[in-house]
């Protein structure tokens, strides 16, 4: 008999999967990780895990038959896969929509408990009017989850942030050397930020409270615009910077031209989701209706790391590391 405690992840190799199988093992929940590359990950997951409580397994293709195979060892699946922008292997559709929808149809006929899977904030209206095609193949998925088992959660957090995050880091760097930062739309899009250990706290708590069968809006404590956390992360690394707004016809050239770098700084996608807020539609429940808060401040919590982008770096006199 599989034991409730034994929990699968796919897409276990990022910020929060890595935050996940800590959170689960701390307390002695078997966790099955899935990586495709067990090499080059693995004993990165191992350092994460309370010891004998985490299995690996390596696989480069998600067929049915290995799906099947792997969720007959765990009563929970969750799923965190997903891409910023499409690559030559990697298209919106087949990871946002087919996966889960692949996931959850064998999740229900394999009777699980439950079926967490991951989406994102602020994309419902952009996929309504058609304006990018990351929410359309976001809100696809879900849509598939939903018909597919009913023992499913919906997680749409807003922006995920940490130290080993593609969003928070990205822009240290680039507010580094860059003399001048274009702002789009004004810098006026909302967003609720959440901190990955709070995030992993929405889920943990979700499975310890037995939650099936909802779509949860998943908040950080604060309301910020881009404007405000581009501020926010020049005087953390210590920048003064230029912003400029920039005219969408220009934006839409610039980013034509970003995108086609091997890691595009921004995408023209990306460029039209930045027009709707990441914040509370009121559609949904939220983490906070559901008396799950996060705690974890922007600003407090970008300052513990943000040392690695200032002049002179790890040896700066505010780096909070230094402090006993």
């Amino acid at each position: 008999m599989i034991s409730q405690d034994s929990i699968l992840i796919f897409g276990a190799t990022g910020q929060l999967g890595k935050h996940l199988i800590r959170r689960f093992t701390q307390n002695n929940q078997k966790v099955i990780a899935v990586t495709r590359n067990i090499h080059k990950k693995g004993h990165i997951l191992k350092t994460q895990s309370n010891y004998g409580w985490l299995e690996l397994e390596e696989t480069n293709s998600f067929s049915p038959e290995i799906i099947s195979s792997l969720m007959d060892r765990c009563s929970i699946c969750i799923n965190l896969v997903g891409i910023l922008y499409e690559k030559k292997k990697q298209d919106f559709k087949n990871i946002h929509t087919n996966l889960p929808s692949l996931l959850s149809s064998i999740a229900k006929e394999k009777k699980l408990k439950n079926f967490i899977h991951v989406s994102a904030l602020g994309i419902d209206a952009a996929a309504e009017k058609q304006d990018s095609n990351y929410a359309i193949s976001k809100i696809d998925g879900e849509n598939q989850v939903k018909k597919n088992f009913y023992n499913h959660v919906i997680l749409k957090p807003s922006i995920i942030f940490s130290v080993d995050d593609n969003f928070t880091t990205n822009f240290m760097k680039l507010l580094s050397w860059l003399p001048m930062m274009p702002l789009y739309y004004s810098g006026k899009t909302k967003f609720t930020p959440i901190h990955v250990s709070d995030m992993a706290e929405i889920i943990y708590q979700v499975i310890q409270k037995n939650i099936t069968g909802e779509t949860i809006e998943c908040l950080g404590p604060e309301q910020i615009t881009f404007k405000e956390i581009i501020l926010q992360i020049m005087n953390s690394i210590e920048k003064k910077r230029l912003l400029i707004s920039l005219p969408i016809p220009i934006a839409r050239i610039t980013t034509k031209i970003l995108e086609i770098m091997p890691r595009p700084l921004i995408t023209q996608d990306q460029l039209s989701l930045l027009k709707y807020d990441s914040i509370a539609s009121g559609k949904y429940k939220t983490n906070i209706d559901l008396g799950i808060k996060a705690k974890k401040k922007f600003k407090e919590e970008i300052d513990k790391y943000s040392f690695n982008w200032r002049t002179g770096g790890q040896f700066t006199k505010n780096n909070p590391s230094q402090k006993n």
